[in-house]
């Protein structure tokens, strides 16, 4: 695996309704084009729904925009386990992903590298209950089946995607990190949570593809860098200084061949005031004040450039700039 250094690539959702538009967008736009989320044009296409057509007992109210457990559909678990292999392959529909279906229709050349995306299975466990309230990662049955689930979606999403690329690499979105250890998941074990991710990033791997994990918010830096994970993508803008002081481990995870993914383009309100001068500025603090314990050409030549998160929550005129300044970092470092 050899990406080219400050090569761009985006986090997944993004506020089109519109699949042919915003695929055209991405793939006219990115080194590294991926498949685009669209959570405006659908309920189904949110973090958890996307992922969760296979699922034993889940229920989902478009309308109403909720997704739970019912556990009285009786006979499904016992299905899932029937139908499950341990290469099993489970498709993400079109009602549950125009945006795949569309770029999968829309492209037309091969790629280097083209990126797809996973909920992870913690975000997921956690971020989905049962009709009692109860979450899921706390039914270590069905957080073992959510887990086979993501992994089956994986393995399918590589094999489309390889149609059109070499590589192709899928980032885990494990926002949900960033809260851990917080009282609303005391009850979260860390090494069971480095467990799920660390046999989903496997997954990727033992698929043919390249892993990454994304979280936009602060984590267990030294845990993730110490995974098998092959890039992490961090929100650069909001949360360097807290990576920056675990300089020995990512020191060590670009010296065993990982990849920063710096997320220097804010997609928070943080935008409406930002400009490309004072993104290259907090970008040129970032490499300076890492240079001191890396060195710089180690730091330089495993980087890629992403948006901090993806940009479903802000308007199109919004996710246009956050495009373009990416485009004019890779210009002016590259």
């Amino acid at each position: 695996m050899l990406i080219k250094p400050f090569s761009t690539t985006g986090i997944g959702s993004l506020p089109y309704t519109d699949p042919g538009e915003a695929c055209r967008n991405v793939l006219e736009t990115f080194d590294i084009p991926f498949w685009p989320q669209l959570p405006r044009l659908s309920f189904r296409e949110w973090m958890i729904p996307q992922y969760s057509e296979g699922m034993p007992y889940v229920k989902i109210d478009p309308k109403k925009e909720t997704i739970c457990i019912d556990r009285s559909k009786s006979d499904e678990l016992e299905r899932f386990y029937e139908s499950y292999e341990d290469n099993s392959r489970i498709a993400i529909s079109e009602d549950y992903a125009k945006g795949l279906h569309t770029f999968l229709r829309i492209v037309k050349q091969r790629f280097k590298f083209l990126k797809g995306h996973i909920t992870g299975p913690l975000t997921f466990t956690l971020g989905l209950k049962d009709t009692e309230g109860r979450l899921v990662y706390f039914d270590e049955e069905l957080r073992e089946i959510a887990l086979m689930l993501l992994k089956a979606k994986i393995r399918w999403q590589i094999d489309v995607l390889k149609q059109f690329a070499d590589e192709v690499i899928i980032f885990i979105d494990e926002p949900i990190l960033s809260a851990l250890g917080s009282s609303a998941y005391l009850g979260v074990n860390p090494g069971e949570a480095m467990r799920l991710i660390e046999e989903t990033a496997n997954t990727v791997k033992e698929a043919g593809g390249i892993s990454g994990i994304h979280c936009c918010g602060n984590a267990d830096w030294p845990s993730v860098l110490k995974s098998s994970v092959d890039i992490l993508n961090f929100d650069a803008y909001g949360y360097f200084d807290a990576l920056s002081i675990y300089h020995s481990e990512v020191r060590g995870f670009l010296e065993k061949g990982g990849y920063l993914a710096w997320g220097i383009v804010p997609t928070t309100d943080a935008i409406k005031d930002e400009s490309f001068y004072s993104i290259k500025k907090r970008f040129s603090y970032g490499i300076e004040k890492l240079s001191k314990s890396i060195p710089s050409d180690l730091i330089l030549s495993r980087m890629i450039l992403t948006p901090s998160c993806g940009t479903g929550s802000r308007s199109i005129e919004e996710t246009e700039k956050i495009f373009q300044l990416l485009i004019r970092m890779e210009e002016a470092f590259a």
